[in-house]
């Protein structure tokens, strides 16, 4: 089985690794705003793993918004379902400088502790206090109240993906 940089197991059910898209979702359409991940399992619902299309990317199962300053980072949901529910976030410093590629983060469920890649350059400003005193926001609401950490982007424009370019790249694991 293969294994990513967020340290989840990235087989399919098939082969005895984890299915991301293990709950069947209600809307079979993508909502609007969205691109939405289907699969297509014969006698399966489609299911679906959200990713808003204002936001950029990593490889590595981050998402950044960089439309707002300092640029807000977290998990995707992808990454949330694949590591089950979170119990422990370990979070850099506030006035930490990272790195792309540091691994500045790391998030614990009952699955892995799994070490978050940062995508960006940049000095750490704010931490989501609501997220280390609760993980689970993390799970619950990747997108929104489940954002790990505020960065100030030493470059304006860091090299990420769009939606549909991570979309991609979900679709092949």
């Amino acid at each position: 089985m293969d294994s990513n940089e967020i340290g989840f197991d990235t087989g399919s059910a098939t082969d005895g690794g984890v299915d991301p898209f293990g709950s069947p979702s209600a809307d079979s359409g993508a909502r609007a705003g969205r691109t939405g991940i289907r699969t297509g399992k014969s006698g399966n619902t489609a299911d679906s793993i959200d990713m808003p299309e204002e936001l950029s990317y990593s490889e590595d199962h981050v998402w950044v918004d960089t439309s707002v300053s300092p640029a807000v980072l977290g998990i995707t949901a992808y990454a949330a379902d694949k590591m089950g529910s979170l119990v422990y976030i370990d979070f850099p410093a506030e006035g930490d400088h990272v790195r792309a590629g540091d691994e500045a983060l790391e998030v614990e469920s009952a699955k892995a502790i799994s070490p978050v890649p940062v995508p960006v350059d940049g000095t750490v400003r704010y931490i989501n206090n609501a997220a280390d005193e609760d993980p689970e926001i993390v799970n619950n609401d990747p997108y929104g109240e489940g954002w790990l950490i505020k960065i100030e982007l030493d470059d304006d424009e860091p090299e990420l993906l769009d939606s549909e370019q991570y979309a991609k790249i979900v679709k092949k694991q």
